[in-house]
């Protein structure tokens, strides 16, 4: 099995193409803005109308910086890191003066300084930058890993169980396939016991999970049936180890086992433009129960997902009379990994 590091050392400069890096920036600036319409009106009831007018100004400001910053990043991540910063808050005083000349050319100013406006920005993107310095502190690779290591720690008990104990069900009636579920068996360990700083091929998570669902099957026999829908993606694309395991394992304890007819667990992976789907439901017996026993599970891969992607990923649940569905949802871009900030 293939792996791919996700935890290099990495830049303290943030990731400026990163989903919840410019949704902390837009709340932040904007965050500042209000305060500061909050400490120029006169009154509360005058403070609307001058956060509106500060936001024209500063949503502009805004929204050409990250755009600049993101085509920027590769390049300021190249550079020192207080060279790198230095660039960051020379380009927003920059950008700044630029708009505060061009308002004042076509009269839209009303007067003030120019000088004003650059170090209102500069102040504000520094602010910024300490923020996101002691974030990047406080997520370092060797917390996010010890993270995931805790978090995978706390997956892997269940799984293995699980798995050994549909093996030891077939030693003394069935001990060929026995035999063969051992081998089976080692792959799944060695899966589990992989460094949870690496992402894997979502071949290589597919192969696992069919893996683990051939030893339920050696257990559940005609109970279980699997439906695997695989559209037109690469199956090189780079993903978090146990992803698609955990919620197989759930489908099959909640949703199988309980059944004496059993059912069928379905799974989907597909690609929509840049994001990754990977779907997996089944039938339900006790809704109310199932969802209960899910939860470790899911917030555990919640957690994970936070850990590799920030909100870049998410996981949503749909749940019904009769079925119970996970999906997770990942960038699929291929890129340098690095601990999300």
């Amino acid at each position: 099995m293939t792996s791919i590091r996700h935890f290099p050392a990495t830049h303290p400069l943030p990731d400026w193409r990163n989903f919840g890096v410019m949704l902390r920036v837009l709340l932040g600036i904007n965050v500042l803005a209000a305060l500061a319409a909050l400490v120029q009106a006169p009154d509360l009831a005058g403070w609307a109308g001058h956060y509106i007018e500060l936001a024209a100004v500063v949503q502009p400001l805004l929204l050409i910086g990250l755009g600049l910053l993101s085509l920027l990043r590769d390049v300021l991540w190249r550079l020192p890191l207080r060279f790198g910063q230095a660039c960051v808050l020379a380009l927003a005083g920059g950008i700044a003066a630029a708009l505060f000349f061009y308002a004042t050319s076509l009269g839209l100013a009303d007067g003030g300084s120019a000088w004003r406006a650059v170090l209102l920005a500069m102040a504000a993107t520094a602010l910024l930058l300490v923020y996101f310095d002691l974030r990047s502190r406080a997520f370092s690779p060797v917390l996010s890993e010890a993270r995931l290591a805790a978090l995978n720690a706390r997956i892997r008990p269940h799984f293995l169980f699980n798995s050994l104990n549909a093996v030891l069900s077939l030693i003394r009636a069935r001990p060929q396939q026995a035999e063969e579920a051992l081998e089976s068996l080692s792959d799944l360990f060695r899966a589990a016991m992989r460094d949870p700083g690496e992402l894997v091929s979502l071949a290589d998570e597919i192969a696992l999970g069919k893996q683990y669902l051939e030893l339920e099957n050696l257990r559940l026999g005609e109970r279980l049936a699997v439906d695997w829908k695989i559209g037109a993606i690469s199956l090189d694309l780079p993903i978090p180890p146990l992803m698609l395991q955990p919620l197989l394992e759930n489908a099959v304890y909640h949703g199988i086992e309980p059944s004496p007819e059993g059912g069928t667990v379905r799974i989907s992976i597909e690609q929509r433009g840049q994001e990754l789907l990977i779907s997996v439901a089944n039938p339900t017996v006790g809704q109310v129960h199932h969802a209960a026993g899910n939860q470790i599970a899911v917030a555990n891969i919640r957690e994970r997902l936070a850990l590799y992607y920030d909100l870049e990923a998410r996981l949503e649940i749909e749940t019904g009379d009769n079925f119970y569905e996970v999906r997770i949802v990942l960038p699929c871009q291929r890129r340098k990994s690095t601990p999300a900030r």
